[in-house]
This record gives structure tokens, C-alpha cells and sequence, in this order.
């Protein structure tokens, strides 16, 4: 169970990461920004604030905002 509200948590992060740039991407790119922005947020500024299933809130959107920005500017801008 605790895999399910991982995802859920990293769902909504990559969410606020995506509304954060204005870029449209699916449940699963948010999921995967989400995670991966989580990984790469708490490693480059560290585990502070408050704490969602092992995830440090902000540093974690602020990595999303960070791989979506990258994955945008590699990919091209998602029309939707």
C-alpha cells in the first residue's frame, strides 16, 4: 500500500510541477516528473519541510518544475 500513495503523492507533485510551467502532460509524465523531481530535488536542496509519503514537499515540486522544464525544452511543448 505504501507504493500506491507514493505514486499518488509523486502524481500530484509532477501536477503542481506541470501547472507550475503550464505545460499538459499525462497522468503518467506527471507521475514519472513527480518521482523523478522528488529524487532530484532532495538531492540537490535537501530533505526540508514537510514530508508526503518519504517525499520533502519542497524541494520535490521544485525538482518537478526542473524536469518538466528539461523534458519540455527535449521534447517540444505538448499541445493539449
Amino acid at each position: 500500500m505504501g507504493w500506491i500513495w507514493t505514486l499518488i503523492v509523486g502524481a500530484i507533485i509532477g501536477a503542481i510541477g506541470g501547472a507550475i510551467t503550464k505545460t499538459s502532460m499525462g497522468w503518467i509524465a506527471n507521475i514519472l516528473a513527480g518521482l523523478v523531481g522528488s529524487w532530484l530535488g532532495e538531492t540537490l536542496l535537501g530533505s526540508w519541510g514537510p514530508h508526503m509519503a518519504g517525499m520533502a514537499l519542497f524541494p520535490s515540486i521544485i525538482g518537478a518544475v526542473v524536469v518538466v522544464i528539461i523534458v519540455t525544452w527535449l521534447f517540444g511543448r505538448n499541445k493539449g
